[in-house]
């Protein structure tokens, strides 16, 4: 993950690298992501890995979509 401060500095950023310019998240899109994300408890015994489907809804119910987005 990478933080920048603006579009243009997105835009510079992979101008100079020559990299394709990936998914892009607001500060806020990031904090939602996090907390649905790690809402599940890894010290429950009954926790357990999300399928992709389950990961691909979570992405669609937070606006998440496009092909960066798409998990299968």
């Amino acid at each position: 993950m990478l933080l920048f401060r603006s579009e243009e500095h997105i835009d510079c950023w992979t101008a100079t690298w020559r990299q394709p310019r990936g998914g892009t998240l607001s500060l806020e899109q990031i904090w939602g992501l996090a907390q649905a994300w790690y809402a599940w408890d890894r010290r429950d015994p009954a926790w357990r890995r999300r399928t992709l489907s389950e990961a691909q809804a979570l992405f669609t119910s937070l606006g998440l979509e496009g092909d960066f987005w798409l998990l299968t």
